[in-house]
């Protein structure tokens, strides 16, 4: 049992690392200028730590398309990056996927919050 324990502690000592090297390789090291303001918001990786999914937001959501292609354009040369700043037997293969939980998140709210305005609330 201990071996899982340590075996998820591991997995998730590596997320946190990838994510806080992508976020400042994307911050500092991407030159596209496609690649306008992304926020690196969570990693999954597979056990094998052959595949990471990367989930990103954009401060500007009419630039959500070209900074898709500039992220994919740059795939190589992140996993390159990251291989020189992590220390996993295998890089994992990047694949970035939009995040859209905290739009989703937002939406919920302002519909709460509309529904909260229109019913008095009865003591």
């Amino acid at each position: 049992m201990k071996k899982q324990r340590n075996g998820y502690a591991r997995i998730d000592r590596v997320k946190e690392q990838i994510t806080r090297e992508l976020a400042e390789l994307v911050r500092k090291g991407l030159k596209d200028p496609r690649a306008g303001f992304i926020t690196i918001n969570d990693v999954e990786v597979t056990r094998d730590y052959s595949y990471a999914t990367v989930y990103y937001t954009v401060l500007d959501e009419q630039t959500r398309d070209v900074t898709e292609e500039a992220l994919e354009h740059a795939k190589g040369f992140l996993r390159s990056e990251l291989s020189k700043r992590i220390t996993v037997f295998r890089t994992p293969e990047l694949h970035f996927v939009y995040d859209e939980s905290l739009e989703r998140g937002m939406a919920i709210s302002s519909l709460i919050e509309q529904v909260a305005a229109e019913k008095p609330v009865e003591d």
